[in-house]
């Protein structure tokens, strides 16, 4: 027979009339104490309640995109030294790495006789404003002599920018620029402050233009990209606090995409507070702070959940027996659950003989 049938008929020994409960109070379960003894009925007080109550959810600790920095050899040459080593704390424009290269000799090469052109350049538009002013020469000469300076003007701002682009500084360049020698070794410096994750580079070695040398990044804050199911996410909302191994912050988003492999969805919080206790690629177990728009949260044992036509509810206790109440279902893991609903925090709930009440209220077996 089945487990529902069996129970609701066993409660129809003790005398309950079904079909006059229902007339009364469909959610409402009239039953004594010795009759929730007959059918095992056990009853707790609403755990965890009031407002915080926390999911724990699994997650990743991750180094935001913004905080990181590949240091990449800017052209081919030759690994000269290479100056720090992961796990090194290094400061904005910090020597990180020489190279030699061929390559920048040839740039600036290219860029003193483009100087030197638009030097020329300048002279002969100067002498031909002047003449033209003068009336000595025609206006199309004293054109044709301003459009040439014009292009190579450009022409040496277009070299100034590769010697930028091959990481040469300003002073670096004004320095070439002013009669200073030319040098085939460039000093590559840190982009950002923050801590060598990765050296991709050894000494010696042979690099080609764009191979990354380093991996440097700014290691707080923090962000954890947590995994939760479709119902759990309903219930967290963005400012959400979070706390994982003595560190702690606050929802940042919550996805609105469900991985169809896991059906789960990605929430990222920033950790602002203890990053210290963390590292970048840690799997972690976050503990969240609900939010459901003011409204209390309780946990509560995973076997006091009944559901119905496609609603979740808990058999709350009140004088007469026990009331079905309706609740909104927002963690839920194998023995523990996070609800939220109209309960005020001090009922006592059934969490065995689950089976027969819900047969008594649903009058399976009548």
């Amino acid at each position: 027979m089945h487990a529902y049938a069996r129970a609701a008929l066993a409660a129809a020994g003790l005398g309950i009339a079904l079909g006059a409960i229902a007339a009364e109070a469909p959610n409402l379960i009239r039953i004594d104490s010795k009759q929730m003894q007959s059918i095992g009925v056990e009853t707790i007080p609403l755990a965890g309640a009031g407002e915080g109550a926390r999911s724990s959810l699994p997650a990743q600790v991750v180094i935001p995109n913004a905080q990181i920095r590949v240091v990449a050899a800017p052209l081919a040459g030759l690994v000269q030294s290479m100056a720090v080593a992961p796990n090194d704390v290094v400061k904005q424009g910090q020597l990180l790495a020489r190279l030699q290269s061929p390559m920048l000799v040839e740039a600036q090469r290219e860029f003193l006789q483009a100087a030197t052109q638009a030097q020329l350049a300048q002279t002969a538009y100067k002498r031909d404003e002047q003449l033209f002013k003068e009336g000595i020469i025609a206006e199309g000469r004293y054109q044709a002599t301003k459009a040439n300076y014009t292009l190579a003007s450009a022409a040496l701002s277009e070299r100034r920018q590769t010697l930028r682009l091959y990481g040469m500084s300003e002073g670096a360049i004004n320095a070439l620029h002013s009669g200073k020698g030319m040098s085939g070794t460039l000093d590559i410096v840190a982009p950002i402050s923050g801590t060598v994750l990765e050296q991709m580079a050894s000494t010696g070695q042979r690099a080609e233009a764009s191979a990354p040398l380093y991996k440097v990044a700014q290691l707080t804050p923090l962000w954890l990209e947590m995994q939760a199911t479709a119902a759990a996410a309903a219930g967290i909302a963005p400012g959400a606090v979070v706390t994982v191994q003595g560190a702690s912050g606050k929802v940042l988003s919550v996805g609105r995409y469900l991985n169809p492999g896991s059906q789960t969805v990605m929430i990222r919080a920033e950790i602002t507070q203890g990053t210290e206790n963390l590292r970048a690629g840690q799997y972690v177990e976050a503990q969240v702070a609900g939010s459901t728009g003011g409204g209390k949260q309780w946990q509560i044992p995973a076997a006091a959940l009944v559901r119905y036509q496609g609603k979740v509810y808990v058999f709350a206790q009140v004088k007469d027996g026990f009331v079905a109440t309706a609740v909104q279902l927002l963690a839920e893991a194998p023995t523990a659950a996070t609800i939220t609903g109209a309960l005020r925090g001090d009922e006592r709930i059934a969490v065995k003989g689950i089976a027969a009440l819900k047969a008594i209220w649903t009058g399976v077996g009548e």
